[in-house]
């Protein structure tokens, strides 16, 4: 993917600024309709859909071929697609996963296995 992490460093500003508005901008676009439907797992749900890996992916790989983006600015763009699928992903999995009452193993202790 010609991605190069000292590209990214040398303008993590940009990154990181990208990476904020990237994730607020889907934040706003899902968290409140998530909200009124899911209540219970509403930010989990949030979290998951704020990725753009496909067409994100797609529109810096045809930038970059059509020549309207350098490699720094490439770099940039694929490393904030790739951070903003990955770390909400992870933040979702660790602090916000549902669970229903059927997702827990009952045990009563009599040892017969009902």
């Amino acid at each position: 993917m010609r991605v190069s992490f000292p590209l990214i460093w040398s303008a993590i500003g940009i990154f990181l600024i990208l990476f904020a508005l990237k994730i607020a901008a889907k934040f706003v676009g899902v968290y409140f309709l998530a909200r009124k439907y899911i209540p219970d797992g509403s930010m989990y749900l949030t979290l998951l859909m704020s990725t753009g890996l496909t067409f994100g992916t797609i529109a810096a790989v045809f930038g970059l071929s059509a020549g309207y983006l350098d490699q720094v600015q490439y770099s940039v763009l694929i490393g904030v697609v790739i951070a903003s699928a990955v770390i909400p992903t992870f933040i979702a999995q660790k602090w916000f996963l549902p669970f229903a009452d059927e997702d827990l193993l009952e045990f009563n202790g009599n040892g017969d296995g009902d």
